[in-house]
């Protein structure tokens, strides 16, 4: 089964068009890591808020993806749009 992880950005104002760049160039690396099964990006123009929304086949995948990025840069510069760090939550699905 997989896990479902949701990131929420508050993107400092005025700099999603510069992110958008940056999402283009990372995102088919997301989408091609170890684990990773979708990756969707949802914003809020009128409060600056991006919510990545990704299915990982486990928790310690995205963890292994989240190390990954730490060691080489590219958090500390998804972070530079942001005017605080990602609100991560993991979450199972339940069938009812």
């Amino acid at each position: 089964m997989s896990v479902r992880v949701t990131l929420n950005c508050q993107v400092k104002p005025e700099q999603f068009q510069a992110l958008l760049p940056f999402l283009e160039h990372n995102l088919p690396n997301v989408r091609g890591f170890k684990g990773n099964l979708q990756v969707s990006v949802l914003y809020d123009e009128e409060n600056d808020e991006m919510l990545l929304d990704e299915e990982w086949l486990t928790v310690e995948s995205h963890l292994a993806y989240l190390n990954f990025i730490n060691n080489n840069g590219v958090l500390e510069k998804l972070s530079s749009f942001l005017s605080a760090p990602p609100d991560i939550k993991y979450f199972n699905k339940i069938e009812v």
